[in-house]
């Protein structure tokens, strides 16, 4: 079934064929109609199976309204996307390319990138030490807060995006030993040994992966909104056809929202080792049902209100990847001086 949340439409079941009525996009399989949405509705389309049809109608009905159509492979890496021409202020993706051109900026911007994504790893730990009564565990988890401490003090003495590159994975190995002290139930088959990626080759890199996924979807389409161009990034380096600016931005995003997802669904048992296919030859795989549950997750846990501190009020968290996306076209068109990360207290 197709699924629609937080404007977001996802497509992740085969067979299923999508055409224009009018200003309405029209889901169906084997000839059964199972859903009618309006054009109006929709921010962004999510396709991940690749028998799925979407008409020449129904693209255009896309673009018209300028709905980015993005294609993603069985393990969440974005293939191909699809947008209309950009309605956007030339002038800021001419300060966005100016500002990755400059050593000097793409240092200060990735280093604000990197000082959020620590402060967030550090968090999420912080509170799996409250939660744990376990002393080896909760001893485990302070020293890694602790070391994750000393590398944020750091971070702005890196003088170059190749060190601060190699205090980030210094900061990801010390997080990653620690993870499996977050989680409380399924831990055997849920062991954080390393991080692999294309494919997994464990189960929770599995779930890792389709959740970030998720994420670099969301940033891409908060980039492309805010006018930037987010194959275009400070931190990640530019290779063809990867979104280097969506993977800078994810980065303050993937503790408090992809990594705790992760160990909520395991502790709740929501996802169990039944929920993945081994292949042979080691490849981890998501099961379709399994895939469902995942998106269902994700998606209310978009709908839940947080505080941003620059706005400060409370806004669902589905609309924090615009804010951030804003806040830094506001650095780049020199209304802010710096980019500000956010981290939830």
């Amino acid at each position: 079934m197709p699924e629609i949340i937080q404007n977001v439409l996802y497509l992740t079941t085969p067979g299923l064929y999508i055409q224009r009525d009018h200003l309405t996009f029209l889901i169906e399989r084997d000839g059964t109609r199972l859903l009618s949405l309006p054009a109006h509705h929709i921010e962004s389309i999510c396709i991940m199976e690749n028998e799925i049809t979407l008409t020449h109608g129904a693209m255009q009905l896309a673009l018209e309204h300028a709905i980015p159509i993005h294609y993603l492979d069985e393990h969440g890496r974005l293939r191909a996307r699809v947008t209309a021409i950009p309605d956007t202020s030339v002038t800021l993706r001419r300060d966005h390319y100016r500002a990755a051109d400059d050593p000097t900026r793409c240092l200060h911007i990735a280093q604000a990138i990197i000082a959020g994504k620590l402060h967030n790893c550090r968090n999420s730990l912080l509170r799996g030490a409250r939660e744990t009564s376990d002393p080896t565990a909760k001893d485990a988890l302070q020293s890694t807060i602790d070391a994750l401490a000393r590398l944020i003090q750091n971070i702005p003495d890196t003088p170059d995006l190749d060190s601060l590159r190699g205090l980030e994975g210094a900061a990801a190995q010390a997080y990653f030993s620690a993870f499996n002290h977050l989680l409380k139930q399924q831990q055997d088959p849920f062991t954080f040994r390393t991080r692999s990626r294309y494919p997994p080759l464990d189960r929770i890199n599995c779930l890792l992966s389709f959740l970030y996924a998720l994420v670099r979807h969301d940033c891409i389409s908060a980039l492309t909104v805010a006018g930037l161009d987010p194959f275009v990034g400070f931190l990640h380096a530019e290779r063809p056809n990867r979104p280097a600016l969506a993977l800078d931005l994810m980065e303050e995003f993937r503790p408090w929202l992809a990594d705790r997802l992760a160990i909520t669904l395991i502790n709740r048992q929501q996802i169990q080792p039944h929920d993945f296919i081994l292949h042979p030859g080691g490849a981890v795989e998501l099961t379709p049902d399994a895939r469902k549950t995942i998106l269902k997750a994700y998606q209310e846990r978009k709908r839940e209100n947080l505080h941003h501190p620059v706005l400060d009020q409370q806004i669902t968290i589905g609309r924090h990847f615009f804010v951030q996306a804003r806040i830094l076209a506001r650095v780049l068109r020199g209304d802010l001086p710096q980019y500000l990360p956010h981290i939830p207290k």
